[in-house]
């Protein structure tokens, strides 16, 4: 844990009593801060335990009597209206900020000399974050990976001087970070996505873009040059930043690209051989070569030489729910990718195969799957599930062969029987949903692991290694 010190003899409000909510509690109780905790969830409420701390409802607390409000950051801050605590806090003139401040304020105040490489995007930032990860500690750096990956940040270790920290930052908890300023900074791709909590892609746009807004001398900002908005936003970087451009689909002048399977590092235009990622089977798939080209840019930045960095590329065992290969049947591989929850994931899981019999919905979102024509073409069979099978069935009629089975398990029975009948190799299962899992789910996770274990109930499957 990282107690938050500098918040010391001061009274906070806590609204949102989940994971991060209550790893920031200890934190501030720790540190020596006053804290009064509300959630409008009497479950969640029930989950402070015996901790210090008082248990009041903020419609009836005196925010000025408050030095800061920590709000979750699944808490509405703009869209689509600010909660009612931020109306308040507003009215009030208290500073809202979110556990991700709190770390970085703690992590200035004690100038250790760790260091902090942040990473967003909106798809791809947790395999990077996992990855820069590993490199790291497979290199023998003393690594501590949290945010939004999984970890609360400050449930990590407090610093030192011989630690880096690799944290996932989601759009939310930039929002709620008005003091970021990594060591190193990644933004990987912007397309629309959470727009009902930003509005518009301009301002989910700029709230992307602050990972890099305090950078200045000796910090690194690598950014993908994929995408329209990536590339406007990289033309107004802090000119005093070292800046590194990454691409997954075309050259770059200077940093590190990906083509073909294989990673180049530019200088100055010129590219030569880097990685072969090509036997890497966690690193399959163009997005992956963009992953591992901010990995790369971030590992070097902080003074890994390229046979290390190379070396940790081939031990990358991957994510849970990220391309997962959970299992195979008579040269049937079963992917789950159950972490694809909007239709630009899915399209990087599509792009990666042939033969593809594919796994698909739940609860859409905003565009449905209308940019992904392209891979119809690849697709044998869709089997479709939840609230979006009949719209996504309507949406593929005469370009895709389409199956509604309601369930994840009933789509991996027939998925499987038709994949080994078909008789088509290479081939694949692969559940990409291009939804959000809240139809039928509490998470992406528990989806993925309902996949997973219908694939191993599966007669004469072979688990892969590590399921």
């Amino acid at each position: 844990m990282v107690p938050v010190t500098c918040f010391a003899g001061k009274r906070v409000a806590v609204f949102g009593l989940g994971k991060s909510g209550l790893s920031a509690i200890d934190a501030l109780v720790a540190g020596g801060a006053c804290v009064v905790a509300w959630d409008d969830n009497e479950a969640s409420r029930d989950a402070l335990g015996g901790r210090l701390v008082e248990v009041a409802d903020l419609r009836e607390v005196d925010f000025c009597a408050l030095d800061a409000l920590v709000l979750a950051p699944g808490v509405p801050l703009t869209h689509p209206e600010p909660h009612w605590t931020v109306l308040k806090a507003r009215e009030s003139d208290l500073e809202i900020i979110g556990d991700t401040e709190l770390f970085v304020r703690e992590l200035a105040a004690r100038d250790t000399g760790a260091k902090l490489v942040a990473i967003t995007g909106t798809n791809g930032k947790s395999t990077t974050t996992a990855l820069i990860g590993h490199v790291l500690t497979s290199a023998g750096r003393e690594v501590q990976i949290g945010g939004n990956i999984g970890t609360a940040i400050l449930s990590l270790e407090p610093p030192r001087d011989d630690l880096v920290y690799v944290v996932e930052f989601s759009s939310f908890q930039i929002d709620l970070t008005p003091g970021l300023k990594p060591d190193v900074a990644i933004l990987l791709n912007i397309t629309p996505d959470h727009l009902d909590r930003h509005g518009d892609l301009e301002h989910y746009a700029a709230v992307k873009a602050r990972i890099f807004a305090l950078q200045g001398t000796g910090d690194t900002a690598i950014i993908a040059l994929d995408d329209d908005v990536c590339r406007t936003i990289s033309s107004t970087l802090p000119p005093s930043v070292d800046g590194v451009s990454i691409s997954s689909e075309s050259t770059v002048l200077d940093g590190f690209y990906a083509a073909g399977g294989q990673l180049y590092r530019a200088r100055g235009g010129d590219g030569s051989l880097y990685a072969d990622l090509r036997e890497i089977v966690s690193l399959r798939g163009d997005h992956n070569g963009q992953n591992a080209a901010a990995a790369a840019g971030a590992a070097e930045a902080l003074g890994l030489e390229r046979d290390a960095i190379t070396q940790g590329f081939a031990t990358f065992p991957g994510l849970s729910h990220r391309m997962e290969q959970v299992g195979e049947l008579d040269g049937v591989l079963f992917i789950n990718d159950s972490k694809a929850t909007n239709a630009d994931a899915a399209a990087r899981a599509l792009s990666s195969f042939e033969n593809i019999y594919w796994l698909a919905g739940g609860l859409a979102k905003s565009g449905g799957i209308q940019n992904l024509n392209e891979f119809f073409p690849k697709i044998r069979r869709a089997y479709l599930i939840g609230d979006a099978a009949e719209p996504f069935a309507a949406f593929m009629q005469g370009a895709v062969d389409c199956k509604i089975v309601g369930t994840v398990e009933r789509a991996v029975s027939v998925a499987a029987a038709d994949a080994v009948a078909d008789g088509h190799r290479p081939a694949v299962v692969l559940f990409s949903p291009a939804c959000a899992s809240f139809d039928q789910f509490r998470n992406f996770e528990l989806r993925g692991d309902a996949f997973r274990n219908a694939v191993h109930a599966l007669p004469g499957v072979q688990k892969s290694k590590g399921n």
